[in-house]
């Protein structure tokens, strides 16, 4: 396959399953269950994975067992790049506890995301970076997601000249990588385009993912825009799970096996097997009679033809 010029030789694809897909599940998926998947995707070629959240489980259940999911994924993955989300100090330090490689930080551009989904304002959360900061420096990596780049739920369009302030606040703080979120997955081709040009002098010089969610069915089209302007880092889940609980009818992710087919055909490497990651997302959605299965809404993996 040949590849068109300007694209990238091969991109980093973040798994992000286990976290942002598993959230919104309902039914408690039990320990093991969870891990034997993790498995199975790096078995299929992750090498990077955003693995749980240690937030309260209070506020997402789902995600009580973080402490035992995360200790489990090192100990069987010690090569593995692993990505904790934590909202404070008080979930970073157990996240270091159990090893992770990089804390992920995450607020959002919008001030009424964030108070809805942190119930914090925006100045709140940068102050709190500082202590997360401070607290990691020398035993992890610090990232900082930045939520609502392209568009809020409440708010429309993310400005992105607010989204490059925030970019340089992060940076100054510590931040040694950055993800940029199309939290809602509603953003047009054109918008998204026209802010990733706009931010792109703020973000020189440091690794950035980009983490695009799928609700009008545009990720694959935005993940064209950014590739022709030198972007190769994308989040991802497996099965196109996902979606922000504070964001009302967003959708899930990209799926993991619909992005690398179609980086695949574009001639870019990615070091992932699209029909493993297929049989992983068949068996997370064959899995019970719950939510989970109705969650599942990869395009890759339909059965029409012999390739699947």
């Amino acid at each position: 396959m040949r590849k068109d010029a300007a694209l990238p030789d091969s991109v980093v694809v973040r798994e992000v399953c286990p976290r942002d897909g598993f959230q919104n599940v309902k039914e408690f998926i039990p320990t093991e269950r969870k891990l034997e998947w993790i498995d199975a995707l790096f078995e299929a070629g992750v090498t990077e994975m955003e693995v749980t959240s240690f937030v309260s489980p209070k506020a997402i259940p789902q995600l009580a067992d973080a402490a035992e999911v995360l200790t489990e994924t090192k100990r069987r993955h010690p090569t593995a790049r692993l990505t904790a989300l934590v909202p404070n100090t008080k979930g970073a330090e157990r996240a270091l506890a159990c090893g992770a490689d990089v804390l992920n930080v995450v607020f959002s551009a919008s001030e009424s995301h964030n108070k809805a989904n942190l119930n914090r304002s925006v100045a709140e959360s940068l102050s709190g970076l500082d202590d997360i900061a401070r607290l990691i420096e020398g035993r992890a990596e610090l990232s900082v997601s930045i939520a609502t780049s392209f568009m809020c739920p409440f708010e429309g369009r993310t400005d992105p000249r607010r989204v490059s302030e925030l970019i340089g606040i992060v940076r100054e703080k510590g931040a040694r990588s950055i993800c940029l979120a199309e939290t809602i997955g509603t953003c047009h081709p054109r918008d998204f385009a026209e802010t990733l040009d706009a931010v792109f002098p703020a973000l020189d010089g440091i690794p950035v993912f980009l983490h695009i969610h799928n609700t009008f069915g545009m990720a694959l089209l935005n993940v064209r825009e950014a590739l022709v302007r030198g972007f190769d880092r994308f989040d991802s889940a497996a099965g196109g799970l996902g979606g922000c609980p504070y964001a009302p009818g967003a959708a899930g992710n990209a799926a993991t096996e619909d992005l690398v087919f179609y980086l695949n055909g574009l001639g870019i490497e990615t070091g992932l097997d699209p029909l493993a990651l297929v049989k992983v997302a068949r068996w997370m959605r064959d899995y019970g009679l719950g939510t989970l299965g109705h969650l599942v809404k990869s395009r890759f993996g339909q059965p029409v033809g012999p390739c699947c």
